[in-house]
């Protein structure tokens, strides 16, 4: 676990985080204690200490996984919209320059190439002023297309989570913002090279109709969307090569040139430019957003883990009600620094005598018969887990689900663990159908056991 949780980037681990405060809100308090001891092991400020926790409990519950399933979502997502993206940029350059066989009127070209373009940047724009976080559809899409890419239920949990942490620092306009307009960016890029390529490989006249207005209209707004390309180099038709581009007879081959020139110059101005520069803005605001995001401590979530995570003094007693549904038991080891053996037994009576004799090298834990002796014993191993474990269990008793939770407790805080399932005392026999219930649980939890003290095992690692 440890090195998945490594691998998280900081805004990933405060999502996930967000994700366990929204799940608890809705689902009621989850079986954490387990977690709290980790993070208080983990030390640090009551931030890191709830990550520690969330993360703790994201991995027990299959968050982390499903974190992992919609990132992989939402990066094929991303690809879909960026295919598609290129694929409508090109569309748009064929629909507007057509096949060649007849002149291409210049100003529906122009109204093809940059018109709906237009129109959405005006949209997000003014929806960023006045709607804050609404108006972002592309986004939107994204965001669900992700979801079902995912093909995890827990993932559902995720986008909800991720849009309330960041619409904290109002950083989800930003972040869409970041997409829609790189979107667009790579949907005008793609118009300008198809463009290219088609007045490269195909001969273009263009003209300029009308029924009601003058030439002198058209001039005056060729003359005005060619300045701001002028700057960067890009050629305007005169107003003589504007007048007579209706003329056949004279669209001559610098006419056309100079009609090309002016269309690409004013895609690159008023369609790639404005695009690429918002873009970059939203990148910048997203990226210094991101980097300053934390958790908001006062929410209600939190508060009431602030005495568990950073104890004032150590309280013994049930701090929360059980939850009406436990997890599902699992056991496991620790990836930590582990050195030593540690033996251990669980609720035996005094017709078992305890401790066996053991070497010096191994230490004996005890009885766990408390929830202090084992809260204590958790405490201790968390914070020195020991390389070998070994687990005595009276297979007289049921294996019932506390004992089970406990076994696999003790044993994702140590590297290596075996049970140790004792004879029955002189003069009494056991149960087979309760010793093949301890038999089929452990396996269940993919713990090896024997009936006999593994004592050459627990000393030198060796069999």
């Amino acid at each position: 676990m440890e090195c998945r949780v490594t691998q998280l980037s900081p805004l990933q681990r405060l999502w996930l985080t967000e994700t366990v405060r929204l799940r608890e809100e809705h689902a009621g308090p989850l079986d954490d204690l387990e977690a709290n001891r980790h993070a208080r092991s983990a030390g640090g400020d009551l931030a890191a200490r709830l990550q520690t926790r969330a993360l703790w409990l994201a991995e027990r519950d299959g968050l982390l996984g499903a974190l992992q399933h919609w990132l992989q979502g939402a990066r094929l997502a991303l690809l879909v919209l960026v295919v598609l993206a290129i694929l409508s940029g090109a569309g748009l350059a064929f629909a507007a320059l057509g096949d060649g066989q007849g002149p291409v009127n210049v100003f529906w070209a122009l109204g093809s190439l940059l018109g709906l373009n237009l129109v959405l940047l005006v949209s997000w724009g003014l929806s960023l002023l006045f709607a804050g976080e609404q108006g972002a559809s592309l986004g939107r899409v994204w965001l669900w297309l992700s979801e079902k890419l995912a093909r995890d239920a827990k993932a559902a949990q995720l986008a909800p989570a991720l849009l309330l942490l960041l619409q904290r620092r109002k950083l989800n306009r930003w972040a869409l913002g970041t997409l829609v307009n790189g979107l667009w960016l790579l949907a005008m890029l793609s118009a300008l090279v198809m463009m290219l390529l088609l007045m490269a490989t195909r001969r273009y006249g263009f003209i300029w109709e009308t029924t009601i207005l003058g030439a002198d209209v058209f001039v005056t707004v060729t003359r005005a969307l060619g300045a701001l390309p002028g700057l960067l180099g890009f050629n305007v038709p005169t107003a003589e090569m504007i007048r007579v581009s209706n003329d056949t007879s004279y669209n001559s081959e610098l006419l056309r040139q100079a009609w090309a020139i002016w269309l690409v110059g004013v895609l690159l101005v008023y369609g790639v430019i404005p695009r690429l520069l918002l873009c970059a803005f939203c990148a910048w605001r997203w990226i210094t957003g991101r980097n300053a995001l934390q958790l908001d401590l006062s929410l209600p979530g939190y508060s009431p883990l602030r005495e568990r995570l950073m104890p004032s003094s150590e309280r013994l007693g049930v701090n929360d009600i059980a939850p009406e549904q436990l997890p599902d038991v699992q056991a496991g080891h620790t990836d930590l620094h582990a050195n030593g053996a540690l033996i251990v037994a669980i609720e035996l009576d005094d017709q078992h005598p305890w401790p066996p004799k053991l070497p010096d090298a191994i230490m004996d834990a005890g009885i766990l018969d408390s929830r202090e002796s084992r809260q204590k014993l958790l405490e201790q191993m968390t914070r020195f887990p020991p390389a070998r474990l070994v687990i005595a269990c009276d297979p007289r008793r049921s294996p019932d689900r506390g004992s089970l939770a406990l076994i696999g407790e003790l044993s994702r805080s140590a590297a290596d663990t075996r049970v140790w399932l004792l004879q029955a005392p002189p003069g009494q026999a056991l149960d087979a159908d309760r010793l093949g219930d301890w038999h089929t649980a452990l396996k269940q939890l993919g713990l090896p056991f024997a009936t006999s003290l593994p004592l050459n095992w627990l000393e030198t690692g060796h069999d």
